[in-house]
């Protein structure tokens, strides 16, 4: 199908020049929004963006398999979401509840972590949530975002309470309480550094059969890891989206992985990015030349249009919330009436939406 002609942004921005964080906003109907991942993984819809020939078809997943070539690079991202939704009761009955985002790196016990509490006007510096008979949050001091720095007290290893006594922290779209299911489905096959609270939802879709599928085929399947914090979904609330703060994460890529990068730009082959958080580790790590230098630090890479790519060539991606930071990077990646041309017809054609829904693939 061949899209419409790009529509200019906003009257606003046409006039100004300026980007609005308006340009980015779509009409959703409610019932898109899945509430449950696919029966299968793999079951969930493809809709393939060619940024070249400005079309875009639908497909199922696994027909990403005949989009990658022998030689090219897969690039996931191999974080691990912990449950780190913690409910619990304060000492006078009321239900209360806590949201670990990162132990504080200072904090060689791992007790001490900065967090989001509910009911924040009440859970001030000196106050106690009672999760079970083994762990009690002890609420420490406020954070200038106000959030909370919280202790955990319990005996053992506090990752081992963790896992014991949290819940998978599903996003607030998702109108339901996390169940037995979402501890498998809410995580990649590939998961295995241990640090978001939100799952790197490109991935969601992968089964080890097309892993070893497009590695037999002779594709490079390489992993980064960015540990996702809730900054990343955090709606962009001001009219110029450059204002926004977007908070930083922990990234890592390995010698080993860069060199495998590298060896894939050399040949003249492509790199593909299995979702925004993927793209902005490789974005990170590459320098103007469009080779990557390892590392292992914090990025607050804030990506809006226009921008040029210079660690990705093909980017896989969910659906994102309106106004997004995420659905801005897309943009920056495809073009923001193009995206949002594909968007419609994603509605038209009732895609699945965001986290648990269907995927989009940008040639």
């Amino acid at each position: 199908m061949t899209p419409e002609p790009e529509p200019a942004a906003s009257e606003a921005a046409a006039v100004t020049g300026r980007l609005r964080t308006s340009d980015f906003d779509y009409d959703l109907p409610s019932r898109l929004i899945a509430q449950r991942p696919a029966a299968d993984r793999d079951g969930s819809r493809l809709l393939v963006l060619d940024r070249q020939r400005r079309t875009f078809g639908d497909r199922r997943f696994p027909d990403l398999a005949g989009y990658l070539e022998a030689g090219d690079a897969l690039v996931l991202n191999d974080t691990r979401v912990f449950p780190a939704r913690l409910t619990g009761r304060k000492p006078t009955g009321a239900h209360a509840e806590v949201l670990l985002l990162a132990p504080l790196p200072d904090d060689e016990t791992g007790r001490h972590w900065e967090a989001i509490v509910r009911p924040g006007g009440k859970l001030k510096p000196g106050r106690e949530v009672v999760v079970s008979e083994e762990l009690r949050v002890q609420i420490v001091d406020s954070t200038a975002a106000g959030g909370r720095i919280v202790r955990l007290d319990g005996p053992g290893d506090p990752m081992a309470l963790i896992e014991s006594y949290g819940r998978v922290p599903l996003p607030p779209y998702v109108e339901r309480d996390a169940d037995g299911e979402d501890r498998e489905r809410y995580q990649t096959v590939y998961a295995e550094s241990v640090g978001s609270v939100a799952a790197p939802t490109a991935g969601l879709h992968f089964t080890p059969e097309l892993l070893r599928r497009l590695e037999e085929k002779g594709v490079r399947v390489v992993r980064v890891t960015l540990h996702v914090g809730l900054g990343t979904f955090r709606p962009v609330d001001v009219e110029d989206p450059s204002e926004h703060e977007l908070h930083a994460e922990r990234w890592e890529m390995t010698p080993e992985c860069a060199s495998v990068l590298n060896g894939v730009r050399s040949s003249g082959r492509r790199v593909w990015a299995v979702g925004t958080t993927s793209a902005r580790v490789l974005e990170t790590a590459a320098g103007p030349d469009g080779r990557f230098t390892p590392g292992s630090d914090w990025t607050d890479l804030y990506i809006l249009p226009p921008r040029r790519f210079l660690g990705v060539d093909g980017l896989l991606t969910n659906f994102h919330l309106p106004r997004s930071s995420l659905l801005m990077l897309v943009s920056a990646f495809a073009g923001t009436g193009l995206v949002l041309e594909a968007y419609r017809h994603a509605v038209r054609e009732e895609y699945r939406f965001y986290s648990y829904g269907d995927a989009m693939l940008i040639l």
